[in-house]
């Protein structure tokens, strides 16, 4: 990997599509921030978002850039409209769903980057079963906690 030593640019509508668990664009790989970040953009039908889960890798910064999406965090939690941000930590349960009515929109930080190649991988490995799934998850330093746990959010 290339020291960060020079600006790292995605311009406007720029970016790698990935379809893995909805809509996601990929605007900066870890590989062009000399590991420090990665960014993508979520695109959340209403409902949508991931189970509890925890990354035991990166802490996430997410800002809202339109919807509205409810964060839980540690037995927190909070909603958001366009223009909120949050931060959420690693080794902590944390989960959102967009609580409106629209399709929502979200800007994702990781610090370090390396978990926004999991939507790609994912896409790519098509995987079936929810052992699939969590092998991928895995490599990634992701868990995704039982159904039972979804509540203690």
């Amino acid at each position: 990997m290339k020291p960060f030593k020079y600006a790292a640019v995605s311009p406007a509508d720029h970016g790698t599509p990935a379809m893995a668990f909805g809509k996601h664009v990929i605007r900066m790989m870890a590989a062009n921030t000399g590991g420090s970040l990665g960014m993508l953009e979520a695109f959340v039908p209403p409902g949508g978002g991931p189970p509890l889960h925890i990354h035991d890798r990166e802490d996430e910064f997410f800002r809202v850039l339109s919807g509205r999406f409810g964060f839980w965090c540690a037995g927190d939690y909070l909603e958001l409209g366009a223009g909120g941000c949050i931060a959420l930590p690693r080794g902590v349960p944390h989960r959102f769903q967009n609580v409106g009515k629209v399709e929502g929109h979200l800007m994702v930080v990781v610090m370090p980057g390396g978990f926004e190649s999991f939507f790609p991988i994912v896409e790519l490995g098509k995987p079936q079963t929810p052992e699939e799934i969590a092998s991928i998850a895995a490599e990634f330093g992701l868990t995704f906690l039982p159904p039972e746990d979804q509540n203690a959010a």
